[in-house]
């Protein structure tokens, strides 16, 4: 068995979040033992403050790191002893992996992994551990820059078809797709609502969505038809610890919510539909309907508006609307046969006359100053202004004005020469 083949036992995947327990750093306390209490004083610190899935996340980064540096460099000691050069080839090792779908580790994995491995060293360095080397080894650049694509949705035909789907089918798969769909909750949301997470305001249903990804809840007004379902729902199958139980009287969980959605999607004939599509579908819709960017943060949880933006760039009826308005003011001035209304158009638009010349300023631009004209970029003038700009230019001058006879001096200057 060769060193890298040591490093890829099967079920030892350095992209699979579910290995990374204590028990599998063997090979590494067995050939340098200082790595694994290091990683693991480490891992202690984070749970503190950190959620169990990132420190599983973490434990499998340092295991794989360490792993890699027992085989590949036996000299090693510890991390007080890790170089540059050390990081470089676990660089090149990581991406070059394949994991057990058969696939090299998808971008975002690498950049989660290098992320994490430069905040321990970060970290441990700021804490001044003994096992911390002189510097960081590992830096920014290493670490690939995150994807920002669109969220993916379904359109307005798209959603109507997945809500006429969800109509026909099982009551349990109806209520699920319901409150996804009316309330963007995320599926880890849905699956952990408390018994008593519907709660009355202002004699309206409310749903009390539990702390979550981002370590806030939050109150989210329930559609009727949503209320509807899930009173039904629960007047046969009362809830326990958890507001939503399966037909077997087990708690909801996000495979069986997965499997709903695509079920349900399936028979809509939209194809692969992932259960957080309807929360980007929700704000979407939301969006293109004039709901404010700070209500839709609100509902979806968001901490800062910056998330909520995301939504912003997919606004496809706000956009088309507004283009459409623009194309049709260009098209009627391509498209206008008389020469003289054309330039009409044109004037009326982009030229307006001013005390000492013309404002360029496009007629749709708001103007936010009333006497500084001279001064703006847009501002431009003619020689039949010549005697008035000297006039006000001497003015200036007299009375000791120093940038206002400089504007004068300078429009002055952008004049030709007088020839007459």
């Amino acid at each position: 068995m060769s060193a890298l083949t040591a490093l890829n036992e099967p079920g030892d995947d350095p992209a699979d979040d579910s290995v990374g327990r204590h028990h599998e750093w063997d090979l590494v306390i067995a050939h340098a033992p200082m790595f694994a209490v290091t990683a693991w004083r480490y891992l202690d610190q984070l749970a503190v403050s950190m959620r169990p899935a990132t420190v599983d996340v973490a434990d499998n980064t340092l295991r794989c790191f360490a792993r890699f540096l027992v085989v590949e460099h036996p000299d090693l000691v510890g991390f007080v002893d890790v170089r540059r050069t050390h990081v470089e080839g676990f660089k090149l090792f990581f991406v070059a992996h394949v994991t057990a779908a058969g696939k090299p580790p998808a971008r975002n994995t690498i950049r989660q992994r290098f992320g994490m491995l430069r905040s321990f060293f970060d970290r441990i360095i700021e804490w001044d551990w003994d096992d911390a080397p002189m510097r960081i080894p590992i830096f920014s650049v290493d670490v690939p820059v995150a994807d920002d694509p669109l969220p993916r949705f379904l359109d307005d035909v798209q959603a109507a078809r997945l809500a006429a789907a969800a109509a026909a089918a099982a009551p349990f798969d109806r209520l699920v797709i319901e409150l996804l769909s009316r309330t963007g909750m995320r599926v880890g949301e849905l699956c952990t609502l408390e018994r008593d997470a519907i709660v009355e305001l202002n004699n309206a249903p409310w749903l009390r969505v539990p702390v979550g990804k981002l370590h806030n809840d939050r109150l989210i007004p329930l559609h009727p038809n949503a209320a509807r379902l899930l009173a039904d729902w629960i007047a046969d199958h009362p809830p326990i610890d958890r507001l939503l139980l399966h037909h077997h009287g087990q708690p909801l969980n996000r495979h069986q919510v997965t499997r709903i959605v695509r079920r349900v999607a399936a028979g809509a004939g939209l194809g692969h539909v992932h259960p957080h599509q309807l929360r980007h579908t929700l704000a979407t819709q939301a969006i293109n309907r004039g709901m404010r960017l700070e209500a839709i943060a609100t509902m979806l949880g968001h901490r800062s508006l910056r998330m909520t933006l995301t939504y912003a760039r997919i606004a496809n009826k706000t956009v088309a609307d507004e283009y459409a308005s623009a194309s049709a003011k260009i098209d009627a001035l391509y498209t206008a046969t008389d020469p003289e209304q054309r330039l009409q158009q044109l004037a009326g638009e982009h030229r307006r006359m001013l005390a000492n010349g013309w404002c360029n300023r496009p007629v749709a631009t708001d103007c936010a100053y009333e006497t500084i004209c001279e001064g703006c970029g847009y501002y431009q003038t003619t020689i039949e202004f010549r005697p008035t700009l000297r006039a006000q230019a001497d003015h200036a001058e007299r009375n000791h004005q120093t940038d206002r006879a400089a504007i004068y001096n300078r429009l002055l200057d952008t004049l030709p020469a007088d020839t007459g």
